[in-house]
């Protein structure tokens, strides 16, 4: 198991949630192909509580980030609510090849998981689950853009394919982008930016930004990022 420490990650703690900067290759859930997971580090991150977190949502592995966790099992009632009634904001930065067609707008297309003979992928299928994101263009530059997505539904690799039927694939996308499209040495360039949470009723929405990756530093600052 990789060694570090996971109380390193976290962005916000208070007595109901935990938001966590998760490194990109680090898959939320073990499997079979992924022995080690941020499941086996839950342990570490109870803090004192007799309840292990659990993770209230899920980002790819190659995805980095804004992760929330629940720390009771009230918390996990709660949080499924708020996900599931699409309450939770939610923003990704991701740098892609090219440019979309208007700075900023809406991609509207449905989602259906596709088997075939390497294993699955999400389609853009009208008989599929609706999914909807914004975009907004943030910087352009060497024929990349810097894009913050906004997804209006939660579904599986949901801003992977809606950004490669913009025209768009995100850099390092070995799944969605085409065959020399993509630097796929440099990894996947999507990072879950902000979550924001309406999580107590009589306080403002808990709102929590993680810093972007170190793979993906270079290249947002040619696009215009500063720290």
């Amino acid at each position: 198991m990789t060694q570090f420490d996971p109380a390193a990650l976290v962005l916000h703690k208070d007595s109901c949630l935990l938001v966590l900067n998760k490194p990109a290759g680090l898959a939320v859930h073990g499997g079979p192909k992924t022995p080690e997971s941020l499941e086996n580090h839950l342990p570490a991150l109870c803090f004192g509580n007799r309840f292990t977190p659990q993770p209230a949502h899920r980002l790819d592995r190659d995805t980095s980030g804004c992760l929330a966790l629940g720390r009771h099992a009230k918390a996990m009632t709660r949080l499924g609510r708020l996900f599931a009634e699409r309450l939770v904001g939610k923003t990704y930065w991701g740098i892609v090849q090219g440019q979309p067609p208007q700075p900023r707008g809406r991609i509207d297309l449905a989602l259906l998981k596709v088997q075939h003979r390497q294993g699955w992928q999400m389609q853009g299928n009208a008989a599929g689950q609706a999914a909807c994101t914004d975009y907004e263009t943030l910087g352009q530059a060497n024929g990349q853009t810097w894009l913050a997505f906004r997804p209006l539904t939660g579904r599986t690799h949901q801003i992977r394919v809606h950004a490669a039927a913009l025209g768009c694939p995100l850099l390092g996308d070995t799944l969605y982008g085409p065959p020399g499209a993509t630097d796929l040495a440099a990894g996947l360039m999507l990072h879950a930016r902000q979550l924001t949470i309406p999580y107590y009723a009589e306080r403002a929405p808990v709102r929590v930004e993680a810093p972007p990756p170190p793979h993906m530093l270079a290249r947002l600052a040619a696009l215009g990022f500063s720290a």
